[in-house]
């Protein structure tokens, strides 16, 4: 019985605490089904083409702008309080939407909703890897991209046939369930620990776990993980990011996923999947086609959530890569060839087929490994700036693959953009080989050791089976080289 009811308690936390996703993968895609309703003549809201980039692109803007707040909450007020205020700031975005009388409104409501959009990855990932069991750790973390999927799902199948105070009052309706359930769930136990409230603490790790056989060592591991960090908290600063090999191992991992995340053209082809279709002729109408493609995503990424602590983070993301590369090639030469001025008429199928393989292949391991190695690799003592960094690098490299997309597309034709967006996912794969290492049933501790060691020597422990007595030996030479 307690082990059903703590799994289950670790699943509704997490269920209700990223409800908040749902309706940030509805803010990601609106630009998508909703401008081309802005660009009629019968527009409510007339929107010259400037409009339309500054819509894109404010949105991660606000998410930039959200990092000092983020970083700040999260350990003044804790993961659960920062939640929610992120859940108040996603609903005032969608009544300014929904009451919008001016283009301007639109810029503030997409401000907002960016900068409310940091809690997604960094105050809930934060909250899951703290709450999480290790062995469900993998397949919790990617809840948050799952739900966001919901969502994008969501606004591609109702924006384009209702008005728009409709649409932003469907992705208002979950944010009011977020408010009404996620309050009455159980703190992070090493939030609690780090603000001296032990005996929540401990009622907080007795609540989420399946068995009290191990809740005292594992709440001695969190005592001493926390007392570490703040013995060396007045030494920290954000330079240690950068200075400590294993911080700078995490920082050069999510920074580069994040960004090869964007360069596989994400943001480009949610915020302008309607349109992209139109341009290329496409024999599936843009609404029905971004339907089909949303359900795919998420069908994708609830079958790569299962499989990621199974087959192991590596396997799927360097698989994704290849094949999303190869998505968007194809994409790239289909526009070159009708750019050039042949006849694609007899390959109308191709954009479609490309957007959809795309969307499963994205979704199996580029879309959704990423968040999951962010908020295991960095430690407790730097993991707010850490995960701030790595959100900051997300805002920024979807910025600037959307002013590539819209530059290039408008200089020298669309294909030139996804080619280069196509061979960003094969070299996002030559990284995943060589730089990052297999965080697959290992505790919070443990990937910490591997990424302070030599390379060899996490290889080794990459061989080893976790708690065999060579694996304990070969723990206790990584710590003292790292303490070295």
């Amino acid at each position: 019985m307690l082990e059903i009811e703590g799994r289950f308690l670790q699943f509704v936390a997490v269920i209700s605490g990223t409800l908040c996703a749902i309706s940030d993968g509805m803010q990601y895609a609106w630009t998508a089904p909703i401008v081309p309703i802005l660009q009629r003549p019968d527009s409510p809201i007339p929107i010259t083409h400037t409009d339309v980039v500054w819509l894109e692109s404010i949105y991660m803007i606000g998410g930039m702008a959200g990092i000092p707040f983020i970083i700040y909450s999260v350990d003044r007020f804790g993961r659960k309080a920062t939640i929610l205020i992120g859940t108040v700031q996603h609903i005032v975005s969608w009544i300014m939407k929904a009451f919008a009388p001016s283009v301007e409104f639109f810029y503030v409501a997409r401000f907002i909703s960016g900068f409310a959009a940091n809690v997604d990855f960094v105050a809930a990932p934060m909250y899951i890897s703290e709450i999480a069991d290790k062995r469900v750790r993998g397949f919790l973390g990617s809840s948050i991209y799952v739900m966001m999927l919901v969502g994008i799902l969501i606004i591609y199948s109702v924006a384009p046939f209702v008005s728009i105070p409709i649409s932003s009052a469907v992705g208002c309706s979950f944010l009011v369930v977020e408010l009404f359930v996620f309050p009455f769930m159980p703190e992070s136990p090493y939030y609690l620990v780090s603000k001296g409230k032990m005996e929540a603490a401990k009622k907080s790790l007795q609540k989420l776990r399946t068995t009290t056989k191990n809740i005292d060592k594992e709440f001695e591991e969190i005592l001493s993980m926390v007392k570490r960090r703040q013995s060396e908290k007045e030494k920290r600063s954000y330079a240690d990011l950068f200075r400590i090999r294993k911080n700078r191992r995490a920082v050069l991992i999510v920074t580069t996923l994040n960004c090869a995340q964007h360069f596989s053209s994400y943001s480009v082809i949610l915020m302008n999947l309607h349109s992209i279709l139109n341009d290329a002729g496409s024999m599936l109408s843009s609404s029905n086609a971004a339907i089909i493609f949303s359900a795919l995503m998420l069908c994708a990424a609830l079958s790569s959530s299962i499989l990621v602590d199974r087959t192991g983070r590596k396997m799927l993301l360097c698989a994704s890569c290849c094949l999303t590369g190869l998505s968007i090639l194809s994409l790239a030469m289909y526009f070159a060839i009708k750019n050039s001025g042949h006849d694609v008429a007899g390959y109308s199928w191709v954009p479609a087929t490309s957007a959809m393989c795309y969307a499963v292949f994205f979704k199996c391991g580029m879309g959704l490994i990423p968040i999951v190695l962010t908020a295991e690799l960095f430690p407790s003592s730097v993991k707010a700036m850490g995960m701030a960094t790595a959100s900051a690098m997300y805002s920024v490299s979807s910025v600037v693959s959307i002013y590539v997309y819209q530059f290039l597309s408008d200089q020298f034709g669309m294909h030139v953009p996804f080619f280069i967006f196509g061979f960003s996912c094969f070299l996002a794969a030559f990284f995943t080989i060589y730089f990052i290492p297999e965080t697959k049933g290992k505790t919070l501790a443990e990937i910490q050791l591997i990424l302070s060691s030599t390379k060899s020597l996490s290889t080794a422990i990459r061989d080893i089976k976790p708690g065999s007595p060579e694996y304990a030996t070969l723990l206790l030479k990584q710590q003292q080289e790292s303490t070295a």
